[in-house]
This record gives structure tokens, sequence and C-alpha cells, in this order.
């Protein structure tokens, strides 16, 4: 079974990612970090860890929680 890219829900609309969270030993086992604008659509995915961010309110905030279910 695949398992599901990360979603964490942000009120900002630029973003960082080091696909650091949850592990231990911190940015040294993620990736280099990157700086992501969530734009229209309302999220954003990091283009090494897919992790997708996205933007509390916006278009894609309701399709994230139905997504989760």
């Amino acid at each position: 079974m695949i398992e599901t890219p990360e979603i964490v829900k942000t009120s900002k609309k630029r973003v960082s990612c080091d696909g650091s969270t949850d592990i231990p030993g911190g940015a040294a086992l993620g990736h280099p970090r990157v700086w992501l604008e969530i734009d229209e659509k309302g999220y954003v995915e990091c283009g090494y860890c897919d992790r997708r961010f996205v933007l509390v309110g916006g278009p894609a905030d309701g399709a994230a929680a139905q997504s989760e279910e």
C-alpha cells in the first residue's frame, strides 16, 4: 500500500520545508531547505518529499480534509 504524503495546514502563503518534521536527528536526515509559495489553488507540494502545505480557509482546505478521511 502506498503511503499518502503528509498534509500540513498553514495560515501563511510562504512556507519552508526541509523534510525533517518528526525525524530524529532533524534536518541532517531530511533534504535541503526550500521556500514554497502557495498559489491560487490553495496548496503547494514540496518537490523533495511531496509534503503538501494547504492554506487554511483556502480553496484546497476542504479538499484536504476530505482526502484525510
